[in-house]
């Protein structure tokens, strides 16, 4: 599997699937969010609402992954996933890692062979970018998420490309 860290609008990037970094309510939001939900258009908001009436109506655990198609974005699917917000108490690294787990789980079921990533739980969520950078790097690179065979991240800045970079770098 091949893993890279790259500086760039995660909402542009052709890939099979992306993730979103999404709030419980699945309904659109800040950050992440809110950009794939307006690079989207108005029927992933109708596509989510879905959801909440059918399968997740007590809204999106924390850690777990949802998908739902990619609409007016050239992503072919968006992988919806709800990271720990460590300003409410919720400091699990497991958690944390569950989200990029469940993530693959969701695009290996989907037949995804390329994933994109946001840094979920990083900025807002007030997670350390160094230590999701760990996490999601050892995570990617020890889940067996066949058919994906690339993984990348996309980050809005060059310093958090670089952190991301080091951490794909320090495992191999």
């Amino acid at each position: 599997m091949r893993i890279t860290a790259e500086h760039g609008d995660i909402t542009t990037v052709e890939a099979d699937a992306i993730v979103n970094a999404a709030n419980s309510v699945l309904l659109g939001g800040g950050g992440v969010d809110g950009a794939v939900h307006r690079a989207a258009g108005p029927r992933l908001l109708e596509a989510c609402r879905g959801l909440r009436r059918s399968t997740h109506r007590a809204g999106l655990m924390a850690g777990d992954a949802v998908a739902t198609p990619g609409f007016d974005l050239p992503a072919d699917w968006v992988i919806h996933t709800v990271g720990p917000n460590l300003h409410r108490g919720q400091d699990d690294p497991a958690l944390l890692a569950s989200c990029f787990r469940r993530s693959l789980d969701v695009a290996a079921d989907l037949g995804c062979r390329s994933v994109a990533f946001p840094a979920i739980s990083a900025g807002s969520y007030g997670w350390p970018t160094a230590e999701v950078a760990r996490i999601a790097a050892r995570t990617c690179r020890e889940h067996d998420a066949d058919p994906v065979e690339r993984i990348r991240f996309v980050l809005f800045s060059e310093p958090l490309r670089q952190t991301f970079q080091d951490a794909i770098d320090e495992g191999r």
